[in-house]
């Protein structure tokens, strides 16, 4: 993580502190749950509970250096504060039961802080394209104009999508929300089910089915790769902004602040920085798939393989993720939208994309479709490629005319019969629940 994109509560989630007493905590949870079980004299957890213990990250890593084991380090930094009850702590305990479940919790927090971010962006693409449900524009298809489309349907498309990638942060969420304190190959040796269940119940968690040392990773590949679905349908939309902002189609543009500079050597520049900043940020969230896909294999009942990658990729793609959607969501509440422009555009190639309306209609006249996408196509590279008028071009020509009377052909170029699902698709889009 660096503080350029990371925001606030991430960086206090993931800070070695905040690990520590989530760490601390899993101890206490298992220690009172071993109380119960008559493992652990009553009253240790609570006295332990009792004697302030000050996280101190940098003495931790001072007794790591020798000892050489995160887990012992702080161990051993809890019973230099608490003295005698601390040798409960850890009793039939594994590593992994503490970090693994720790980790849990904060992939967990993790996602319950993006959600309210993600809501954010799904509100402002609603009200964005409930403003623009009937704002005519050029729909393309390999970059080139297709048929028409509205500025608000573009943009619950892009809300159908985050719609469906909250529900993946959803599964992905209570996926993850699994941890384990079952020893040290998963088997309960020095433990028990009811001991695990009664602690993890405690933290929101509930127990691996089948542990090994560590929580099986095909749940934490899942969890990434649903960050990765996110961050790159962020990126659609940027990119869409990006091609939307260009000087030659000029239709949207991202606000451009008060004082702003859009370049140190050219005053008239306008960029969409923020656009090509989500989707360099997309690649760092998505790059982090990968690595977890790689981590489900670890080696019989565990590897330490897994640990070094998560560390890294665990903050970085979680805040870097929480930090797009907040972007995202600026940027489309601030989005400036030319609707004189997005009109142009659209009357650009002179009604050309009223061809496939032609070619429908001749065929309905029984004219063999091959045939007439013949003659509806002469016509349309005349006009795209001489500048004649298509409809004009249309009207004499002789095969077309032949089929087709002049207020036949005309009916085929009527703009609101095109989009005239359009309002209930955005509706359809909007209303839906992911």
């Amino acid at each position: 993580m660096i503080p350029r994109y990371t925001p606030k509560d991430f960086a206090e989630l993931w800070s070695p502190r905040r690990r520590f007493e989530i760490w601390l905590e899993v101890e206490l949870s298992a220690c009172e749950a071993m109380e119960r079980a008559g493992l652990v004299p009553a009253g240790t957890a609570a006295e332990i509970r009792g004697t302030p213990v000050a996280i101190d990250p940098d003495r931790i890593d001072e007794i790591e250096r020798t000892v050489k084991h995160d887990v012992i380090a702080f161990l051993t930094h809890v019973e230099e504060q608490v003295g005698a009850p601390a040798r409960w702590l850890h009793r039939g305990m594994t590593s992994s039961d503490v970090l693994d479940t720790a980790l849990a919790v904060q992939l967990r927090d993790a996602i319950d802080a993006m959600m309210p971010r993600l809501d954010r962006l799904l509100g402002a693409l609603a009200a964005r394209a409930r403003e623009h449900v009937d704002t005519p524009m050029i729909g393309r298809s390999h970059g080139i104009h297709a048929e028409p489309i509205t500025f608000g349907l573009a943009l619950a498309g892009h809300y159908s999508e985050l719609l469906r990638g909250k529900a993946r942060l959803g599964a992905a969420r209570d996926e993850i929300a699994v941890g384990k304190i079952a020893g040290a190959v998963g088997t309960y040796a020095h433990l028990s089910p009811e001991i695990e269940s009664e602690a993890l119940t405690k933290l929101g968690l509930r127990p691996e089915m089948i542990a090994t040392q560590v929580v099986a990773r095909d749940r934490h590949a899942a969890y990434f790769t649903a960050l990765a679905v996110v961050a790159a349908g962020i990126e659609r939309l940027a990119t869409n902004v990006r091609h939307w902002q260009r000087t030659e189609i000029a239709e949207v543009e991202e606000a451009f602040t008060q004082g702003q500079k859009g370049s140190s050597a050219m005053p008239h520049k306008r960029n969409p920085i923020l656009s090509e900043n989500l989707c360099g940020l997309a690649r760092i969230v998505r790059a982090a798939a990968i690595p977890a896909l790689e981590d489900v294999a670890l080696w019989h009942e565990r590897d330490i393989s897994h640990s070094s990658v998560e560390r890294m990729i665990a903050p970085d793609a979680t805040a870097t993720l929480a930090f797009m959607l907040e972007r995202a969501a600026g940027l489309v509440e601030g989005l400036v939208v030319y609707d004189q422009n997005l009109r142009k555009n659209l009357e650009r190639t002179g009604g050309l994309f009223f061809s496939e309306g032609v070619l429908l209609e001749l065929v309905a006249r029984g004219v063999a479709r091959q045939q007439a996408y013949v003659w509806v196509q002469r016509n349309a590279m005349k006009a795209a490629l001489h500048g004649d008028n298509f409809l004009a071009s249309l009207l004499v020509d002789p095969d077309v005319s032949a089929k087709l009377t002049e207020q036949e052909i005309r009916r085929c170029f009527d703009l609101s019969h095109v989009l005239r699902h359009v309002a209930g698709m955005v509706e359809r889009a909007l209303g839906a629940e992911g």
